[in-house]
């Protein structure tokens, strides 16, 4: 197994960008510091900043419910949330939903049966988005079009890794969050199956992969990037 970047190379690749002004302006007209086709070891729980526990807990809690209205959040939804929900409070986006519920066909399930029966397997992934995400992203005035597209698990020497594949993720607060999420995920899987059968007895918790077509740093987080934050 290997893996080209770090998290801490990942860093120095948004400094470069910086100073050379290499920009990707968004939708808005806002420049981004844009890394496309980042692939990385996930091996740190943020790229800029620090991880806010307490709004990571409130969210996996919000995520373990199903609950697709941002209201639900314990402690009520952060501003990001209300941005992409419809007037009432309804997202897609939530990864609780996507990989747990019946209606998104209990991903979760699917991979651990699929490493029960074959623990070398290449299919254990858990899909989170859906082809009809290319016009219920907006439904009902919302703007939530599922950022991860599938988490893949591998058993490899004896080890549970996780490779991550999205189409988009902040790597200021988004990562953080996501990271916290598929750190989760990654535990439920290897306690599921240790508990599941005697063969996983030795298994052992690897390694998390990151994989995003559009890694990006916003205009107004450039502070991150060059430590005036």
């Amino acid at each position: 197994m290997s893996t080209v970047y770090g998290v801490s190379n990942i860093r120095n690749i948004f400094k470069e960008k910086l100073k050379m002004g290499d920009f990707v302006i968004d939708k808005t007209g806002v420049k981004t510091v844009e890394i496309m086709n980042a692939a990385f070891f996930a091996n740190e729980p943020a790229i800029f900043g620090t991880v806010n526990q307490d709004y990571v807990q409130r969210e996996l809690e919000w995520y373990k419910s199903k609950s697709l209205n941002v209201n639900d959040i314990p402690g009520g939804p952060p501003e990001i949330w209300k941005q992409v929900a419809n007037p009432n409070g309804r997202i897609n986006s939530n990864y609780g939903w996507c990989i747990y519920s019946f209606e998104n066909g209990d991903q979760f399930t699917k991979v651990v049966d699929e490493l029960t029966v074959n623990p070398d397997s290449r299919r254990a992934i858990m899909i989170y988005t859906r082809p009809n995400m290319h016009y219920q992203y907006n439904t009902g005035g919302m703007s939530d079009f599922i950022c991860t597209n599938t988490v893949q698990y591998l058993i490899r020497n004896n080890k549970l890794h996780a490779l991550v594949y999205m189409r988009s993720n902040d790597a200021v607060f988004g990562y953080k969050n996501d990271y916290a999420w598929q750190k989760h995920v990654l535990f439920e899987v290897w306690e599921y199956l240790r508990h599941a059968h005697s063969k996983f007895d030795d298994l052992s918790l690897g390694d998390i992969y990151w994989n995003v077509a559009s890694l990006h740093v916003y205009e107004r987080h450039f502070k991150f990037i060059d430590g005036s934050a």
